[in-house]
């Protein structure tokens, strides 16, 4: 059955980098998603004090995002809100706005399903979109960092990229071995060093950073 199918990928992005592009590229590769969205979060609840705007963070995802194999939409809702941003709320938006039949595929590192269980209404996301993580090598959904309450529900709800692609919501996939570590934490500290993070961030989102003297000291 063919299904229009939207990946959606969120995040702080400040700065966005590699890490970044290398899940989305990876999942595009694995869903053959019709669009990739991506959703920067103008008032994160479990964050504080983003230091680039979101105008400069939405011209850093346009250059990072610019050669891509699907049609890449960056959707600022997120932005234009002066209240706290919650996922649930902008899914349950998104699936309002686009309807019951489109397949909608949350994308996250494995690192989030540590804490995902902290996020509002983290067991509501299934019943408007699938989850998908992507685990660096030796990540374990049994470890003990992931709670019992999160494993259980990712298993539960296991399903291959056929299926995802092909259902609007529900399921959820674990894809292993994605050797990627990258923290936008540690690259903010090596820019203020005077250091280059070259092989960590896209050569154009660098060349933005540095043209507008974004974080420095």
């Amino acid at each position: 059955m063919s299904r229009h199918c939207i990946a959606i990928l969120g995040g702080s992005f400040d700065p966005v980098h590699s890490g970044h592009v290398a899940l989305a590229h990876h999942f595009v590769d694995l869903l053959k998603p019709d669009e990739l969205r991506i959703l920067p979060a103008g008032n994160p609840w479990q964050k504080h004090g983003l230091e680039a705007s979101g105008a400069q963070r939405v011209a850093m995802l346009e250059r990072a995002f610019q050669q891509q194999d699907v049609p890449v939409l960056i959707d600022q809702r997120e932005l234009q809100s002066t209240d706290p941003t919650f996922t649930i709320d902008t899914l349950r938006a998104l699936r309002a706005e686009l309807g019951p039949a489109v397949s909608l595929v949350f994308l996250m590192g494995a690192d989030q399903l540590q804490h995902l269980d902290t996020w509002n209404g983290w067991r509501e996301l299934f019943d408007f979109a699938h989850v998908c993580a992507a685990a660096r090598p030796g990540f374990a959904l049994d470890g003990p960092q992931v709670p019992d309450e999160v494993r259980q529900a990712f298993e539960h709800r296991a399903g291959t990229p056929a299926q995802i692609r092909t259902t609007p919501q529900g399921k959820t996939f674990l894809a292993p071995n994605l050797a990627v570590d990258i923290s936008a934490t540690e690259i903010r500290a090596a820019l203020r060093q005077g250091k280059q993070p070259d092989t960590l961030v896209p050569h154009a989102v660098l060349d933005y950073i540095q043209q507008h003297h974004l974080y420095k000291s």
